[in-house]
């Protein structure tokens, strides 16, 4: 007989003889004549409830089946005579597979999130990371469908690479040298030539510079896949390794960036209530009343648009006090995002055409020398989602550009020749995976939303 998840046995439209399920014990409660188990293998929220009667010749063992003791039972599905669920498994045998005794974490109580933090390795058992992870895994799946529909490529771009893609040099440095005794240049530098790549090299921060080659060839393109920052920072929307999805396209200015970007969140929105209703159900009740009310209210609105010059005279008239005041060519903080998506325009707002100061080499020069086609798509809850630009595709600005910023046209030389070379017009953006799964479940630090959270200080398990 072959096993069914739990999912499937509660969606079952009919009683069945035989079935197979495979778990680990959430609670059991013991009467006279038999026992109650909640048997859970994290196919979905609930648990199912199994019957196991005294008079089963297992059941000297039931005392085994503690609380995160994995657990193998056969026998009936029938209808439940209890209230709050549909179906029951009268057991006919049952195996404790692997024991869990009394030292076991997860007991029935409250834990804090620090707590569970510290047993990574456990909390995808609980009720809450369980739910994190199952819409983690279907908003992964929903990014396939979303640009595979479109027609565009996947395109598997490196971790390791030698070009600061943002130019903030917030980099892991990937080496072979020994660190106590590296080569030495004459003048005393340690000598990278004789690293593993004969060059100096990084985790990468983006994959955008390598998607812009496919998009000069396949015409539309996305990657999907971790980066990595060295940035020493303890925020709860900061994290030194998470994963970015990044398309770029061709023949395509701000505008269709800007539609595309808006796109894209509605249908992952849309997708997670969708297929994981009953996670989202969870979040309501246990994490942010607020949240199914705010995930609505951004489906049924068109986003607002405007320019980082109206944003900072927004910001200007609103008479509010600012932890960071802001003024035209500075950055928006959070605080300023925020107030913009929940306070001013109380819905998602697209800015657009920052402060060429502010942004990375690749974006496009407008007319006025002043500002880029840059663009930062703000969700209520979270600030900032979504950051792109449309890209600089003519050479001589480029060049003029990465002069700016101070980066040797040698070293990306391969990044001008499609400038040199059938250029076009192409724009992209950059969805923080975490940040959106942030915004779907109301779950309120990045370090819950991602398996293994990689911070300063923090590289367990």
């Amino acid at each position: 007989m072959s096993r069914t998840l739990i999912k499937d046995a509660l969606h079952a439209t009919a009683p069945m003889d035989a079935i197979l399920l495979q778990g680990w014990v959430r609670t059991r409660r013991d009467a006279k004549a038999f026992s109650f188990i909640e048997l859970n293998d994290g196919s979905c929220l609930k648990g199912i409830q199994v019957i196991a009667d005294a008079s089963l010749p297992d059941y000297a063992h039931i005392t085994k089946a503690n609380t995160g003791a994995s657990l193998e039972v056969r026998g009936k599905l029938v209808e439940s005579k209890g209230q709050g669920q549909k179906w029951e498994v009268v057991a006919e045998t049952f195996t404790v597979i692997g024991e869990a005794d009394a030292t076991y974490p997860l007991q029935k109580k409250g834990h804090t999130l620090e707590f569970l933090r510290e047993i990574a390795h456990l909390r995808p058992r609980s009720n809450l990371f369980g739910a994190v992870f199952r819409v983690r895994s279907r908003l992964a799946y929903a990014i396939h469908q979303f640009f595979q529909a479109k027609g565009f490529c996947y395109v598997h771009t490196p971790i390791i690479t030698a070009s600061d893609c943002e130019g903030a040099g917030e980099l892991f440095r990937v080496s072979t040298l020994d660190p106590l005794n590296p080569p030495k240049t004459e003048q005393g530098a340690i000598d990278y030539t004789k690293d593993f790549f004969g060059k100096q090299a990084y985790l990468t921060v983006s994959g955008q510079l390598e998607a812009e080659i496919f998009a000069t060839a396949l015409s539309n393109v996305y990657t999907f896949g971790p980066t990595f920052r060295a940035e020493n920072s303890n925020t709860s929307r900061h994290a030194s390794e998470f994963w970015m999805i990044e398309p770029e396209i061709a023949f395509c200015d701000l505008a269709g960036n800007m539609d595309l970007a808006e796109e894209f969140v509605k249908y992952l929105i849309r997708d997670a209530k969708e297929h994981c209703a009953g996670d989202l159900d969870f979040f309501s009740k246990f994490v942010d009343k607020d949240l199914l009310a705010r995930l609505d209210f951004v489906l049924e609105r068109p986003f607002q648009r405007c320019s980082y010059t109206e944003a900072i005279e927004i910001l200007g008239r609103s008479g509010k006090t600012w932890e960071h005041p802001v003024a035209w060519g500075d950055n928006l903080q959070s605080e300023h995002e925020r107030f913009l998506a929940e306070e001013h325009f109380k819905c998602p707002v697209t800015v657009y055409n920052y402060p060429r100061t502010l942004k990375p080499f690749y974006m496009r020069v407008n007319a006025d020398g002043k500002t880029v086609t840059a663009m930062d798509l703000l969700v209520p809850g979270i600030g900032e989602i979504i950051g792109g630009s449309q890209r600089e595709e003519r050479l001589d600005v480029l060049i003029e550009n990465m002069r700016a910023h101070h980066l040797s046209e040698k070293e990306y030389w391969w990044y001008t020749d499609l400038r040199r070379y059938g250029t076009v017009p192409h724009s992209g953006f950059g969805l923080g995976f975490e940040r959106m799964l942030m915004f779907v479940t109301g779950v309120a630090n990045i370090r819950d939303v991602i398996p293994f959270a990689r911070t300063p200080g923090t590289a367990e398990f």
